[in-house]
């Protein structure tokens, strides 16, 4: 299959994929093939996601692209009536990431019976997260001696975490089609980033 057939496969999934999720697919498609514009694509992963608020059940759909030069993240949300508006609306984000910013991908994967674990076996959950710099979470704790006896102030000690975008999936919640897409999209998305630091 030569590279332009690729690229026009690769888009069509990524539009099915939309479509499949059911969650407004002609709101979400034009919001992220705008971000996308003639770049050709390289991986996506969608992800819906259903919450309960009180009495409400909310939805958000995520979908991720990957390009040549950039790493793309779509958010939607749909909301209730409020004061802002008398009728339900939703709300779309893009954000368009140069691959040279993202500072690290974290692959988490939830395995079942470890001792039993063969290679190729899917993980029972995955936990995506992605760092560009844009958020950052400092988890901060007192910091301590040795001594137990000791009551001196010694400050506090703690640790920056990059994690712009976490997007946990799970075999039992998306089906394992959806564990396997995440696991596709974060070696690419490592790969990517592993060339953009040659």
């Amino acid at each position: 299959m030569d590279a332009m057939a690729k690229t026009s496969t690769t888009t069509q999934g990524l539009r099915a994929a939309i479509e499949r999720s059911g969650y407004y697919p002609a709101l979400v498609a034009e919001a992220v093939e705008a971000a996308v514009g003639g770049e050709p694509i390289r991986s996506y992963l969608v992800h819906q996601e259903t919450t309960f608020d009180q009495n409400e059940v909310r939805r958000h759909v995520t979908v991720l692209v990957l390009t040549g030069n950039r790493f793309i993240v779509s958010h939607t949300d749909e909301q209730a009536a409020d004061t802002t508006s008398p009728t339900p609306y939703a709300t779309t984000s893009t954000e368009s990431v140069k691959l040279g910013r993202i500072s690290s991908v974290v692959v988490s994967r939830v395995v079942a019976n470890p001792e039993q674990y063969t290679p190729g076996t899917l993980p029972r959950e995955v936990v995506l997260t992605i760092g560009w710099g844009a958020v950052s979470r400092i988890d901060l704790e007192p910091a301590a001696c040795g001594d137990p006896n000791c009551e001196a102030d010694h400050g506090y000690t703690g640790s920056s975490t990059a994690d712009d975008l976490s997007l946990r999936v799970s075999e039992a919640g998306d089906g394992p089609e959806t564990v396997r897409q995440a696991l596709a999209f974060a070696q690419s998305i490592s790969e990517a980033t592993a060339d953009t630091t040659r």
